[in-house]
């Protein structure tokens, strides 16, 4: 490293701060965040109520039962905790851009120039490929999942879904298909922490898919659409996070790191 780059003083000099502080400051950011989810929870109990969002979530399941039928509850307080839990979680889902936000804001004075240039943008994209895993799950998957079971449903059996379990079950295939659409972000981060390159991940390519087809097929119901589906959304996405991870690298490279690149092109 040459002299001028030696002594150019460190961006982070000055900026510490005692343990405590940090607490504090985590705290509040804690606290903006919990606000953000209680505000967005309180209008959605306004507006269209924690009951209203239950019918929507329960919209694909009941479009596949026979008709007259029902979900139902097995515990007394079923019906009014069920519905509750769920507007919580769409205001969570609602407010995740903040609660992103306040993270990003968080750790913003430990990083580097360069650094924070690539935070920005990975709190946006991981927010909206969240979005559309869930939304792409909602409107396509469940759909062909439902139909596919009922279809195997004897003609004397008649369904009726207990409303706790299938609540259970729309969190699960939420968080699959929602954490399936950042693998662009998982491979982003992997190559500007330098613990792959590019051409790893290029080369590791089959390894991939193996491991994407078994836990595509853990985490998805016994329908075959729906784990291919996932499995080749998966895989696209992972070709994506490649082509971003160049991107990315390049335009968030530390100054010295990007001179010493040119400095070492040029004496070849």
């Amino acid at each position: 490293m040459s002299d001028s780059q030696t002594d150019k003083p460190d961006e982070l000099a000055g900026t510490e701060q005692p343990f405590v502080q940090h607490l504090m400051e985590l705290r509040d950011r804690m606290i903006k965040a919990v606000i953000a989810i209680g505000v967005a929870a309180a209008i959605l109990a306004l507006f269209p109520g924690p009951g209203a969002l239950y019918d929507l979530m329960a919209a694909p399941l009941i479009a596949s039962l026979p008709k007259g039928a029902t979900l139902i509850a097995t515990n007394v307080i079923s019906p009014f905790v069920v519905p509750i839990k769920i507007m919580f979680m769409a205001a969570f889902m609602i407010a995740l851009p903040v609660v992103l936000y306040q993270v990003w804001a968080f750790v913003a004075p430990g990083l580097y120039a360069h650094e924070k240039k690539l935070v920005m943008p990975l709190v946006i994209s991981s927010t909206l490929l969240f979005f559309i895993g869930v939304a792409f799950c909602y409107y396509f998957v469940f759909g062909q999942v439902f139909s596919f079971i009922q279809s195997f449903a004897p003609k004397s059996i008649t369904a009726a879904p207990d409303i706790e379990e299938y609540l259970n079950f729309v969190i699960g295939m939420f968080m699959a298909f929602g954490l399936a659409f950042e693998v662009p972000i998982a491979v982003i981060l992997l190559v500007r922490m330098g613990i792959l390159t590019v051409a790893q991940l290029r080369e590791y390519r089959g390894y991939f898919w193996v491991l994407a087809a078994v836990g595509t097929a853990l985490v998805t119901p016994p329908d075959a659409g729906s784990m291919i589906m996932l499995l080749g959304v998966v895989g696209g996405l992972y070709e994506v996070g490649i082509l971003a991870a160049q991107m990315f690298v390049k335009h968030t490279k530390a100054p010295e790191a990007e001179a010493e690149a040119e400095e070492s092109v040029s004496k070849s």
